[in-house]
């Protein structure tokens, strides 16, 4: 078994614990930090939109031999001095270009400079143009979607886990997920396109998914917790994230090694440029999601739970069971134990019911069963009476509701004669 396995192990049993829900503060104030850059960044730089959203001309041209940006802007700039081409290189011998909306005229001129700057014919260079009216649809269908979509999984995880707190914490985490997902997006600097607002929605998805699995655990641990005094809500909670975190590290590793494939290598290395939008959408968000599911939304919903009233009073009992743990029962007698030489069963009975049974508090009254024995002598000594110098005792049977209690009644033995 390797060291991974076994520390996996280690985690789910408790053996080892890694401290996660107690030490939320750290986690929430990491996120805090992360999400204030986010949005800063998202106020002063800002979303660069790609073509769909703002609209514009585009050039491809195919068969190059180089895929530099250079030529391209120059050729562009030559037709159009006032204009800010966008040059991205789409596979190994194709060039993208975009600008601002041209005219025909200026379309035409510059399908001619971009064909001579990259040394290919005319027919190698095509132009299209795209209204910003289907971007605007676009975004608009996309934030629609996206209101639904948090609304409704709201509802079936309040549902599913029947506490709507469980709601907020998971809703809570995708909204963090997503800000700094388009954080990350307005600081590199690429284009959002329509591959960029599918990739918000799947990453989505991806950390609603790990989410539910850590919480499904929570509520297997907590599942009558009020029943005991061995450990806190945030305990059981913490044991849970202990023992699906290995499954959210593997979970998480196999999906980014592909995502991280197409945005390193067929993004960076191969030119396939219509692929980073993409990528770099589910290769953040993949990430986030696996932190927020881990470290975010199971402290979130710790404490939102434990200021229930029933978890104050369970936090309460198993503190103060820790303060004073409870003692175990006094020490039995030992069986045929008897007290001092030639004292009689009496010396038994005088004694406390609780010395003799250990059952702490009160001396109930105890009769001793004194049948007689062979050999047994008249009066009832503890040494001719072995049952009661053996410490067997019996308590007295309870008066019944109304009545008296009569006092224990002692068996007088019968004379003994001769037979008849």
């Amino acid at each position: 078994m390797s060291r991974f396995a076994a520390f996996g192990n280690r985690l789910y049993t408790g053996e080892t614990s890694i401290e996660i829900v107690r030490r939320q503060k750290i986690w929430y104030s990491v996120s805090a930090v992360v999400l204030l850059v986010s949005i800063l960044a998202l106020g002063f730089r800002g979303l660069t939109l790609g073509l769909e959203f703002t609209g514009g001309s585009e050039f491809r041209v195919t068969g190059t031999h180089t895929t530099a940006d250079l030529p391209g802007s120059r050729a562009v700039m030559q037709v159009v001095p006032a204009a800010t081409p966008k040059v991205a290189q789409v596979g190994r011998d194709s060039v993208r270009v975009q600008t601002d909306r041209l005219s025909d005229s200026q379309t035409e001129q510059v399908k001619e400079t971009l064909a001579t700057a990259y040394d290919v014919p005319v027919e190698n260079v095509t132009a299209s143009f795209v209204g910003p009216s289907w971007g605007k649809s676009v975004s608009k269908k996309a934030l629609t979607g996206l209101i639904v979509f948090l609304v409704l999984v709201g509802i079936v995880i309040a549902g599913y886990f029947r506490n709507w707190k469980s709601a907020v914490s998971a809703v809570a985490a995708l909204v963090h997920d997503l800000v700094i997902t388009v954080g990350i997006y307005a600081l590199v600097g690429f284009e959002v396109t329509p591959a960029s607002v599918i990739g918000f929605l799947t990453i989505l998805g991806y950390s609603l998914y790990d989410t539910v699995v850590v919480f499904d655990k929570v509520r297997e641990n907590t599942h009558g917790i009020t029943a005991q005094t061995k450990q806190t809500y945030s305990e059981a909670a913490n044991l849970a994230v202990n023992q699906t975190l290995v499954r959210s590290i593997n979970t998480s590793v196999v999906a980014l090694l592909p995502v991280g494939s197409i945005l390193f290598i067929g993004a960076f290395l191969l030119g396939a440029g219509t692929l980073k939008d993409l990528s770099l959408a589910l290769f953040v968000g993949i990430a986030t999601g696996t932190y927020s599911s881990v470290f975010i939304a199971p402290p979130l919903l710790a404490d939102l739970r434990e200021r229930e009233p029933e978890m104050i009073a369970l936090r309460k009992r198993v503190l103060a069971r820790r303060q004073n743990p409870t003692a175990g029962p006094a020490p039995r007698p030992a069986r045929g134990q008897r007290g001092p030489r030639g004292g009689s069963a009496t010396a038994v009975l005088d004694r406390p019911l609780a010395e003799v049974d250990g059952v702490p508090g009160g001396s109930d009254p105890v009769v001793a069963d004194d049948d007689p024995q062979p050999g047994a002598s008249s009066d009832g000594s503890a040494a001719a009476t072995p049952r009661a110098a053996a410490g067997r005792t019996r308590p007295a049977r309870p008066a019944a509701s109304g009545q008296r209690s009569q006092p224990a009644r002692k068996k007088s033995p019968r004379p003994k004669g001769k037979k008849r």
